[in-house]
């Protein structure tokens, strides 16, 4: 199976949740023009960006404003929609989650981040997922996480073990380390003989700035497609064929001990 997918490497608007959904609009409105595409990924917090100290004011209840978005989005394309991640208000608490939908306007399943970057006091406002972003789009296993998640290698592989064949990131990486960025991803890939889809976001918000260069790295740890630091949609195809071509020439998940990895 081979699947185009498409990455809005879009600016967020400080705090601005309907300008940003007009922003994704713009976006697919552009999108519906040209080729087909089979999956199309946001980024991290496309709604109110880092706009932290608001989130009880600007946080979407259950979702609802984003899942309605989202799956408007996924059958005006006929695609499958990651659907970045937005600030979710749910029983009291502030969550960083993410939406899937799938071709039909169906919720596949929703993810929340696990790991909260406290150097942008995430901690302090957001509650953390408990969960693992598994899903099941055309009977394909993928998987998304969340921006600060990537430096987890433990948790990539968590998903990698369960089936996943692409993981899907969405994020807010800042631009001092973008260095830090590509290298993750890339080694995530190479590790887990996964594609790794990575959304991220461009401009300036709450005192920083967004490095955008989303990636799709393919199982053998090569750069396939690269934006640069600039609102576009970057596109790439992937073949699943090369995921099992990977993990039969490199046998990691075979030669594993995990009895000696346990702490």
């Amino acid at each position: 199976m081979k699947w185009k997918v498409a990455m809005l490497q879009m600016d967020i608007a400080f705090g601005q949740p309907d300008k940003n959904a007009e922003t994704i609009k713009r976006l697919v409105n552009q999108l519906s023009l040209g080729e087909p595409v089979d999956v199309i990924v946001l980024p991290e917090l496309w709604d109110t960006g880092y706009d932290l100290t608001r989130l009880e004011e600007i946080a979407d209840p259950g979702g609802e404003r984003a899942k309605t978005l989202l799956r408007e989005v996924a059958l005006k394309l006929k695609c499958h929609v990651i659907g970045g991640s937005v600030a979710e208000k749910r029983e009291g608490k502030v969550y960083n989650t993410t939406y899937t939908y799938d071709r039909d306007g169906q919720l596949a399943g929703s993810y929340s981040k696990v790991h909260l970057f406290r150097l942008m006091n995430e901690d302090k406002y957001l509650t953390a997922g408990e969960n693992p972003g598994l899903y099941i789009l055309e009977e394909q296993t993928v998987a998304s996480v969340i921006c600060y998640d990537i430096r987890f290698p433990e948790w990539l592989r968590v998903h990698a073990l369960q089936g996943a064949k692409v993981v899907f990131v969405t994020a807010q990486w800042p631009h001092p380390r973008l260095d830090h960025w590509r290298q993750l991803l890339i080694a995530r890939a190479i590790e887990n003989q996964v594609y790794v889809v990575a959304c991220n976001r461009v401009g300036e918000g709450g005192g920083n700035m967004f490095c955008g260069h989303s990636l799709v790295v393919n199982p053998w740890g090569e750069v396939i497609a690269e934006g640069m630091q600039q609102e576009e949609i970057v596109r790439a195809e992937l073949d699943m064929a090369l995921v099992t071509e990977a993990r039969n020439r490199i046998p990691v998940f075979e030669d594993r001990r995990s009895s000696l990895y346990e702490l």
